[in-house]
């Protein structure tokens, strides 16, 4: 399906891309609280989403 290359590419592509955007928010929400009053619960709310979704394909998947 995929080469190895493009596998060793894909994950360190998500290991700098989840770096640099968790350094960005922390920055952010440093200069900026106001802003991010809150966002834990969005980012609690996501992960949610995407489990059960991830739970519906799995138990409807024969």
């Amino acid at each position: 399906m995929f080469s190895v290359g493009q596998l060793i590419f894909a994950l360190f592509f998500v290991v700098v891309f989840t770096a640099v955007i968790i350094r960005s928010y922390r920055k952010d929400k440093a200069e900026q609280p106001k802003y991010f009053k809150g966002s834990s619960r969005v980012l609690v709310a996501i992960a949610v989403v995407v489990i059960l979704l991830f739970s519906i394909k799995l138990l409807t998947v024969k």
